[in-house]
């Protein structure tokens, strides 16, 4: 009996090393995509990935999709389906679907936010079937972007100004309730400036601190040090001065390094003055890989266990990798995605048009 013991610790022993997860050490040289959801009818900018589902924002619905394949029994017709549980839910106004460009999944609960005159807020619970409206604004030029939270109960979502500051939202209560802040207690906005809804990355958190990245007319970051109670702004030196240039996406590795990314997706070759990067928590920014490749990119994150040294960034131009702190970058693939969250430093899920993906970067 104690020799049949020790050959199953031996076992268990080996198996536990053999699925170990190991760090990689070596940079990352090319990228394999794999299909997950495909739908020509999809156009997807807002990505989340949960512990069971995969979550997202479309042109006329949210979404939420299994990651592991569940077992489906059906007595009557004594069948069993090992397949993928998929849920759509499309949201109407006056009958025309909301369109999806800003998302958030807290434990499980999920929480859409819709472009557009009204603007609206819905959260799913984790076990519900029906979203709930929990937010809503009217005004003519009312356009939401990105959501982010600090924590599971506080987080904020941003937008395009409408009363002479940017639009920013915030819930202290887990996405139940959400209350605007007022222009007082907001840098006022340069005429043209406003934010884009290209990736759902326009905002990063590290602890308590926040940062906003704007564009169009002028490009610049806010910064509030204390979960949105305060704001104060900062000067960038990206390409801006006109509507669709500027600042796209924006992460920080930790609360003194962060890297933007952006351009002009109507010269999408040009890559002058598009990657800006920090090493002071964003109180100034420096250009990066000035006139190198890659040109316009709408999203762009921190690998994550990299020291902040590797980034990777998308566009519907292709995937871009850096492992110099963004100093300069390789071309990996032409996939094209709008957008990309990253589960380890291997594995990451990237959305577009018509899809989802996981790519695997080795």
């Amino acid at each position: 009996m104690s020799k049949i013991w020790s050959c199953c610790l031996l076992l268990v022993f080996c198996w536990s090393c053999s699925t170990g997860v190991k760090k990689r050490v070596n940079p990352l040289s090319e990228v394999a995509v794999y299909p997950v959801l495909e739908d020509s009818t999809l156009s997807i900018r807002a990505l989340e990935v949960g512990e069971e589902y995969l979550f997202y924002g479309s042109k006329d619905h949210i979404g939420k999709f299994a990651l592991d394949e569940q077992l489906v029994v059906n007595l009557d017709q004594f069948k069993i389906d090992n397949g993928k549980e998929y849920f759509k839910y499309v949201l109407t106004e006056e009958d025309t679907p909301l369109h999806f460009r800003a998302i958030a999944e807290i434990n499980g609960d999920f929480l859409a936010v819709s472009i557009g005159n009204p603007a609206k807020v819905y959260r799913l619970p984790r076990k519900g079937k029906n979203p709930q409206l929990v937010y809503e604004e009217r005004h003519e030029s009312v356009f939401y972007d990105a959501i982010k939270f600090w924590n599971s109960k506080e987080g904020l979502a941003i937008g395009d100004p409408t009363d002479g500051c940017m639009s920013i939202i915030i819930t202290r209560d887990g996405g139940k309730s959400w209350a605007k802040v007022s222009c007082a207690d907001i840098p006022e906005a340069v005429d043209g400036e406003a934010a884009f809804a290209a990736s759902d990355t326009n905002i990063a958190i590290m602890g308590d601190k926040t940062w906003v990245a704007t564009g169009g007319m002028a490009s610049r970051v806010l910064y509030s040090p204390d979960k949105g109670v305060s704001w104060e702004v900062y000067a960038t030196p990206v390409v801006q001065g006109q509507p669709t240039t500027g600042l796209y996406s924006i992460d920080f590795y930790d609360d003194q390094l962060g890297y933007g990314i952006g351009g002009d997706y109507t010269k999408a070759d040009s890559n002058t003055a598009n990657k800006i990067r920090t090493v002071n928590g964003g109180k100034t920014w420096t250009l990066s890989a000035d006139s190198q490749t890659p040109g316009y990119r709408s999203c762009v994150q921190y690998i994550p266990e990299s020291n902040g040294k590797e980034l990777v960034a998308v566009g519907f131009k292709g995937i871009d990798y850096s492992n110099d702190s963004g100093q300069s970058w390789t071309h990996l693939s032409d996939e094209g995605f709008y957008t990309i969250r990253f589960v380890n430093d291997t594995i990451a899920y990237a959305a577009g048009n018509g899809r989802i993906s996981q790519l695997v970067f080795r």
